[in-house]
């Protein structure tokens, strides 16, 4: 089979304003960058269509290191359903340089399952994240000019919460003293970096309704507290119209086309074990304007991304979605069964079977919230018919449809079944019209925590370090205890132990820290060994791509 780049690269496109016109776009709401990408305008949202469209949810058990393929079963669904004569549109997630040019590569799909042009959007695309990295930095840029200015006057702040980001995996920068040298190079002081997707701005951005919302929330990011203790924030700072003006253009979602010229939207990309990991809110809403059917994912496992998609992006942005896909892999299965990685492509039924909880436990996980389920089973070429057959047994009995995705390698064609089975469910049995989330607002931060620790990972003990507790008296003091949490641990396990495979039970959940999010709304509760700035493999992915010929090789 040809490589994601040799199929992208051979696969004919259409102008984007053909594709905008499709779903009835008219060309005066676009604004092209090229040939085959266009930002589009987001006033075209409807509120009334997007209440009549379809939203799919596509999330998975517990990933490998190589990931589960959500992003080729999201965009193998959408090109199923309009295989079958539904119009459907996907909305996904903008690839972020650190894991492209580190050891996941690109995130633009796979196979005859991409969106296109894949090289462009997995590399600088329309010029998102160099928008919000700059935004971010430019706040910490004058902040620091702040103090540096006022520090003769007795002005200054006791403590800085702002760090600076930057979209590349480096773990030399997680921290870092700036400042050195003679006193015109500012003050000395020790901070660090995160990478982009991990910014706050990232998610204000994912999260606005509007460019007025957009500013008010870039207004109420914390910064600091002053000398007297009182909060500091881009408002205070009096650069709020200045952010937004950079971000003005990242606010409006990209339209691409995936492999079968049918459209697609990309927009926003928070990670799901570090921040929300949702695509836009209103890259979601422009979609369910424009097609009955929307099909969009959350980052890595369910216990992470669909969690965050259900309590944070559709609490705040009022979305309930009519169906959730739980994807599974055969080797996924065989890793929680025991299997090391390193075997995990080779026939195992035994350990397909042992597996098999960790599956168990993401849909009931996913039920609790009132969502009704169906498992996609993730073809891969080695997959054996006995593996699959024991899938589709395993999920019939517990009453939840399940069928094979072989989009990868088929396209459309290959994920018509799948297209099928959600088209009849949502039409029997759709999810209920309310979410029944994981937590209220009215809970206490400790309660929200716990919640979610105990209940959906399976925690028998939750507890704060003693710089957690400190930032929890600071988030009641400030009123911000009605904030949705966000909890950053790894995407490997339901634990904090990136090695506890499975469905591990009564284990202990211990928070090192809450960063408070006052823009976004949400409060980060750090756990685990988790990093806010991912650092390199011993093989970056960077190794293997090169320009030969005039075209770009190895950026799969």
């Amino acid at each position: 089979m040809k490589t994601d780049i040799e199929i992208a690269r051979n696969t004919p496109l259409l102008p984007i304003g053909q594709i905008a016109a499709q779903v009835g776009i008219p060309t005066e709401s676009t604004n092209p960058y090229g040939h085959y990408m266009a930002k589009v305008d987001e006033h075209l949202i409807d509120d009334a269509k997007v209440r009549q469209s379809n939203l799919i949810l596509v999330t998975a058990i517990t990933p490998t290191k190589a990931g589960i393929g959500k992003t080729t079963v999201s965009i193998g669904l959408t090109l199923g359903l309009n295989k079958i004569g539904k119009k459907a549109i996907v909305a996904l997630r903008e690839p972020s340089l650190g894991p492209c040019f580190g050891m996941k590569g690109g995130a633009a799909g796979g196979g005859y399952t991409q969106v296109l042009p894949m090289d462009k959007i997995n590399l600088h695309f329309t010029g998102d994240f160099h928008a919000i990295t700059s935004a971010n930095n430019m706040i910490a840029a004058l902040l620091d000019n702040y103090i540096y200015q006022n520090r003769d006057k007795g002005i200054g702040l006791k403590e800085v919460l702002w760090r600076r980001v930057l979209d590349v995996n480096d773990r030399n920068l997680r921290y870092v003293v700036t400042g050195l040298g003679p006193k015109t190079n500012g003050f000395a002081q020790e901070t660090g970096f995160d990478i982009t997707p991990a910014s706050e701005i990232m998610a204000i951005l994912c999260l606005a309704k509007d460019e007025d919302d957009l500013r008010r929330r870039i207004e109420n990011i914390l910064l600091g507290f002053t000398y007297e203790g009182k909060p500091f924030t881009v408002k205070d700072l009096g650069v709020a119209g200045a952010i937004t003006v950079l971000l003005k253009d990242a606010l409006s979602p990209n339209l691409v086309q995936t492999t079968e010229n049918t459209p697609a939207f990309v927009h926003g990309g928070p990670f799901a074990n570090i921040a929300h990991g949702c695509n836009s809110v209103l890259a979601t809403k422009l979609a369910m304007t424009c097609a009955d059917y929307v099909i969009t994912e959350a980052g890595f496992g369910a216990d992470l991304g669909a969690e965050k998609f259900y309590d944070i992006k559709c609490r705040k942005a009022g979305l309930t979605p009519k169906l959730t896909v739980l994807v599974a892999t055969a080797r996924a299965l065989k890793m929680h069964g025991g299997v090391p990685q390193d075997q995990v492509s080779e026939p195992n039924l035994e350990a397909l079977k042992a597996g098999m909880v960790n599956l168990d436990k993401h849909l009931r996980n996913l039920q609790s919230f009132g969502q009704t389920v169906v498992v996609a089973f993730n073809r891969y070429s080695g997959d054996t018919d006995e593996e699959i057959s024991y899938v589709r047994q395993h999920c019939a009995e517990l009453g939840i449809g399940c069928e094979v995705n072989n989009a990868y390698a088929l396209g459309g064609e290959g994920a018509a079944d799948l297209a099928r089975l959600v088209v009849d469910t949502i039409e029997k049995n759709p999810s209920s019209e309310e979410l029944h989330f994981a937590y209220e607002d009215s809970d206490s931060v400790e309660e929200k925590i716990n919640k979610v620790a105990r209940n959906l990972y399976g925690a028998a003990t939750v507890t704060l370090s003693a710089a957690a507790k400190k930032k929890l008296a600071m988030v009641e003091s400030l009123g911000y205890t009605h904030f949705p949490i966000c909890i950053a641990k790894t995407q490997y396990s339901f634990s904090t132990d990136a090695k506890r495979y499975g469905a591990p039970e009564g284990f202990g959940f211990n928070v090192q820290d809450i960063v408070i999010n006052a823009g976004a709304e949400m409060l980060v509760v750090v756990s685990g060994d988790i990093m806010r700035m991912p650092g390199l493999p011993k093989e970056p992915a960077a190794l293997h791509i090169d320009i030969v010929n005039g075209q770009i090789e190895g950026l799969d």
